[in-house]
């Protein structure tokens, strides 16, 4: 941080004290560029219903940061400077209210949106003392004494909006879009014939930027999880800076047992990745496959395009005169470690004809147990998550694969 020196017996100047301020500007912008980078932020700013309720809501005390010129207009006597760039943050101390209005369409709702945008503006406009050198007992009023008032404070503030949607019939209703240069904080559902506005009525608009964290909180690695069993999709949180993946193919199904033993599937394969420079507000789909039927190989799974884990092969049927034979464990793929899944077992023919169906496959987990012997004894599913069924004995049908899994940590 620089710092101004100054001597004993010098003339005090103005622009001892403002490069004070604009030096110290300089030094929290860049600590604050350093914690979160150059996104705009927002902090607090809650939105809460009046008490008692009322189509006032209130916008409590809160802060944003932007990525801002350094002094878009000159500085008192320092010249201004749009070349540099720093981490600005506006501060509000008190709250702010809103009064909002009902649509007038019968059956009709409209979403308000409280957006906010970096605000720095000169005001507190005083009449200031100037020094007269003809005559130091009777200071000027303004510059050459011409009574001009002059702006006292350069301030930096949170500038707050409600801006209405379009009224639509109720349940259609969508919030509108931040203006340019706001990012948008909260939504408020107004219907038709309101007399007033409950907290159920005010949401957090989605992936809206505000800080998660506050300082004392912070922890290395990752503190967030996210267990999908089934498909679907996965958005990239606000902050986030890395993702740990981890994801498991489905088990294959055990093979029947034909009249002797079955072999067990196999077990779906493992891959884990530590994944950094995704977007937020990203969808990432998230692929989890199902188990294989008797038989059948189990899905694959996937992290997007980044991380992916094949399922493991069915097991083989036994016949009249031969046990079935097991197929490969399912093989992960991605930025990290990859593991196959364990191939399942052959059927098993024991002394004086008995028989017992293959051992499923783990995949990263507990292998499934052995098919006990009989005339016609199905195979038991495979272990959660991505086990191989075990195979079937005598007449009875393979154990189905277990499911895969995806974790996602933040």
């Amino acid at each position: 941080m620089d710092r101004n020196i100054v001597y004993p017996g010098a003339i005090p100047q103005d622009t001892d004290i403002l490069n004070i301020n604009r030096n110290v500007m300089v030094a929290l912008g860049s600590l604050i560029q350093m914690c979160v980078g150059t996104n705009t932020i927002a902090d607090g700013l809650a939105c809460s219903a009046t008490s008692p309720a009322s189509m006032t809501v209130n916008v409590g005390p809160g802060s944003i940061i932007a990525w801002e010129q350094l002094d878009p207009n000159a500085y008192g006597s320092l010249g201004a400077d749009t070349t540099d760039n720093i981490m600005k943050m506006g501060i509000n101390l008190t709250a702010t209210p809103f009064t909002l209005s009902t649509p007038s369409r019968v059956g009709e709702s409209v979403i308000y949106l409280i957006e906010a945008a970096f605000l720095e503006e000169d005001t507190d406009p005083v009449v200031l003392p100037y020094y007269n050198a003809s005559n130091p007992s009777q200071p000027f009023a303004g510059p050459n004494n011409n009574g001009t008032a002059q702006n006292t404070m350069r301030i930096q503030r949170v500038q707050l909006q409600a801006k209405a949607g379009t009224p639509a019939p109720t349940g259609s209703e969508t919030a509108p879009s931040p203006d340019a240069g706001y990012i948008p904080l909260w939504g408020i559902l107004v219907n038709y014939g309101d007399t007033s506005i409950s907290q159920s009525r005010i949401f957090q608009i989605p992936n809206a930027p505000m800080i998660p964290f506050k300082l004392p909180a912070l922890t290395p690695g990752t503190s967030r999880i996210a267990v999908f069993s089934s498909s679907g999709q996965w958005t990239v949180p606000n902050f986030t800076t890395g993702v740990k993946v981890r994801c498991w193919g489905g088990g294959g199904g055990g093979g029947a047992g034909g009249g002797t033993a079955g072999a067990g599937g196999a077990g779906g394969g493992y891959a884990e990745a530590y994944l950094s420079g995704l977007t937020p507000g990203t969808q990432v789909s998230i692929t989890v496959g199902a188990g294989g039927s008797p038989g059948a190989q189990g899905g694959s799974s996937g992290f997007g395009t980044y991380v992916s884990a094949t399922g493991g092969a069915g097991g083989g049927s036994g016949t009249s005169t031969s046990v079935g034979v097991a197929g490969a464990g399912g093989i992960g793929s991605g930025q990290g470690a990859n593991f196959s899944g364990a191939p399942g077992q052959n059927g098993l023919a024991l002394a004086g004809g008995a028989y017992l169906g293959g051992m499923g496959g783990g995949s990263f987990g507990t292998a499934s147990a052995f098919t006990p012997g009989g005339t016609s004894t199905s195979g038991l599913p495979g272990n959660s998550p991505g086990g191989g069924g075990s195979g079937g004995v005598g007449t009875g049908s393979g154990g189905p694969g277990a499911s895969g899994l995806v974790i996602v940590e933040w």
